[in-house]
């Protein structure tokens, strides 16, 4: 029987950062265990955090990209005009567009398709981003 369903995931706030969200996506997403094959969009409501797919396992990494992201899209650049809502908000937007709002995963037998060293990460641009808000939809059989 064929599966179409759609739910918002909140997620708990975080601070700038990397943060892997894989298990709060498994959490929240039950009926994921009855798909035997199928997809999962993710859609992020947000214009200043972002979705990715990477590193799972040396934290480091979630720290690099972090440090990495910061050196290429710095604060107080002088050209910036959309300053009102604080230094860390027009690289937010910057940020949220080079990596993207959405991810769309393969589902097999009630699992992520997900490599071995795999995770989907919460792209947090904010000093203090609060909640955030996934849109999950699951198809699939």
């Amino acid at each position: 029987m064929p599966v179409w369903q759609q739910q918002e995931i909140v997620l708990r706030p975080q601070p700038r950062g990397f943060h892997l969200v894989t298990g709060e996506v498994y959490a929240a997403l039950p009926a994921l265990a009855e798909v035997r094959v199928g997809l999962l969009h993710l859609f992020i409501q947000h214009t200043s955090a972002s979705l990715a797919i990477n590193e799972n396992a040396d934290p480091d990494v979630r720290g690099d990209l972090e440090r990495h992201f910061n050196v290429m899209v710095p604060e107080r650049a002088p050209h910036y005009v959309h300053t009102l809502e604080g230094p860390d908000d027009m690289p937010a937007h910057i940020k949220s567009v080079l990596i993207g709002p959405d991810l769309m995963i393969p589902v097999k037998a009630g699992r992520l398709q997900l490599g071995t060293w795999q995770g989907i990460y919460l792209c947090e641009h904010r000093d203090h981003g609060g909640a955030r808000t996934l849109v999950a939809t699951l198809q699939g059989q």
